[in-house]
């Protein structure tokens, strides 16, 4: 056992021996500490005031105690002195360590240096902490300790719990948007029989009342499709995906998608809809429209570029896309392993991905893809080689995707069965007949769209990795990295500033 946590141990014991419960129940009717002080004026002097919040600074000077208690929302002072609080609560505030979670009330005044400060007339102990924070002060710096033991995150590092509340702002800012253009959010299964809606490899798990495998959704895509059939005419969710494929600072195997579809809309009216969406988002909870992501500064004001997807293949690949013997040539020259055998709509996805997917800083609408890329989008009436579809990409990656929804269920049929003859990851061999049965009854005309949720907030965050965005993401196991990649231990009190 380590010093720290017997020394605190010995604390909590003598606490109990004083009658104190160390593991308080509710504190209710606080108020918030950042709002306290920035709302504070002099004609509040005296005005009676209760805050709870983890210890991140305490002073002692005899018989007079100085702290910093931290919430949410930020920090304010609290002063305990003897005389106001008597010898019975003193010694309970000479058992107390930094994060500790306490609850003050007292008045609201400032100290001679214009702090503003709740001069405690009662302390009440909520929560005693039996290990130390890490560079509580300094700040959490090691990004693998962040990353895992995210709580001690938030706690030492203020800007984590901005991001973390930004996050949740954006999210809201996004669901009023929609909801305030007629849209209705709903759910659909997050376990399906047929994975669908993407090209990728799903997860498996096992039902056991019912007996069957099921896969985690790739993409509600078909759910969602299926609810246009049923009438319901704007529809989002803001789901959650699972895809068993890599993992980078742009991917990761579990992820938050938003998913638009609009009956009686097409690829057009969602380019307007993701404009309109982003920078409202951006300007209305940020309180900006450009963005540093790396080295790079990223202007989101509207309207965006549009660059066709085989002018992005000439301009940066120097090919022509449907030039099969050029694209494969190119191929071999960018190092494609299978460059001989893939087939061509294959080759142009990893050219492309390869040799122009760098350039697009954005943000910019790359549209009519090649027809096969997207089996699930009608094709262009003036060339059916394309598709009436367009992916947004931002800093060189994609941020959303969008089609003219295909409504044709005999046409779809056979683009389901043009990818089974390919076997694309995530067919598993089936078509989803129940998806066909419903466009069989009329599916109206539709526009669709995916944003990647993690990524806009990557974007409007102005970080360059998902894993700063995401809460809890998934890691190896510590025990499983090699011994030079495991990180230390978090431990360690960190001297606390000096009054």
């Amino acid at each position: 056992m380590s010093r720290f946590r017997a020394d605190r141990l010995a604390k909590l014991e003598q606490m109990r021996a004083m009658g104190v419960e160390p593991y308080g129940g509710a504190y209710p009717d606080t108020s918030a500490a950042a709002q306290l002080v920035a709302s504070y004026s002099a004609d509040e002097e005296g005005t009676r005031a209760r805050v709870a919040g983890r210890l991140a600074a305490i002073r002692g000077h005899g018989k007079s105690t100085f702290a910093d208690v931290r919430d949410w929302s930020g920090k304010i002072q609290v002063h305990v002195g003897l005389d106001r609080v008597g010898e019975e609560q003193y010694a309970l505030v000479r058992l107390l360590d930094i994060g500790d979670i306490i609850g003050a009330e007292g008045q609201l005044g400032q100290t001679r240096t214009g702090e503003v400060t709740v001069f405690a007339e009662r302390v009440t102990i909520l929560s005693k902490a039996l290990l130390p924070l890490p560079e509580k002060y300094h700040g959490l710096r090691d990004i693998e300790i962040r990353s895992r033991h995210r709580s001690l995150d938030l706690i030492a590092n203020p800007e984590s719990m901005k991001q973390a509340l930004d996050r949740s702002r954006i999210v809201s800012a996004i669901r009023q948007f929609l909801i305030d253009r007629g849209f209705v959010e709903v759910e659909t299964p997050m376990m399906q029989p047929i994975p669908g809606g993407a090209a990728a490899l799903p997860f498996i798990t096992h039902h056991n009342a019912l007996d069957i495998d099921l896969y985690l959704r790739v993409s509600p895509e078909l759910y969602l499709k299926r609810l246009l059939c049923g009438g319901m005419e704007r529809v989002f969710e803001i789901n959650r995906n699972f895809r068993n494929e890599g993992v980078d600072s742009r991917h990761t195997q579990e992820f938050t998608m938003l998913e638009i579809y609009q009956a009686y809309a097409d690829y057009e009216v969602m380019m307007k809809l993701v404009e309109d969406m982003v920078t409202r988002v951006a300007s209305g909870v940020t309180g900006k429209l450009k963005v540093r992501f790396g080295e790079q500064e990223i202007d989101l004001a509207a309207p965006w570029p549009r660059l066709r997807f085989g002018q992005a293949m000439e301009d940066y690949a120097g090919v022509d896309m449907f030039d099969e013997a050029a694209v494969r040539e190119k191929a071999r020259s960018l190092g494609v392993e299978d460059a001989e055998t893939a087939p061509p709509i294959a080759l142009i996805d990893e050219v492309f991905k390869l040799a122009a997917e760098p350039h697009l800083t954005g943000p910019v609408f790359l549209t009519h893809h090649p027809a096969e890329l997207a089996p699930l989008c009608r094709r262009s009436a003036e060339d059916p080689r394309v598709s009436e579809r367009f992916e947004v990409f931002v800093a060189g990656f994609e941020l959303g995707n969008a089609y003219t929804e295909l409504n044709d269920p005999a046409v779809q049929r056979r683009e389901f069965e043009r990818q089974l003859d390919r076997r694309d990851e995530g067919t598993v061999g089936r078509i989803d007949e129940d998806f066909l049965l419903a466009l069989e009854h009329g599916m109206p005309p539709a526009g669709g769209m995916g944003v990647g949720i993690d990524r806009l907030l990557m974007l409007l965050l102005e970080r360059t990795s998902l894993r700063d965005v995401i809460l809890f993401p998934l890691m190896r196991p510590p025990h499983m990295r090699p011994p030079h990649m495991r990180p230390e231990q978090p431990q360690g009190e960190a001297t606390p500033p000096e009054p």
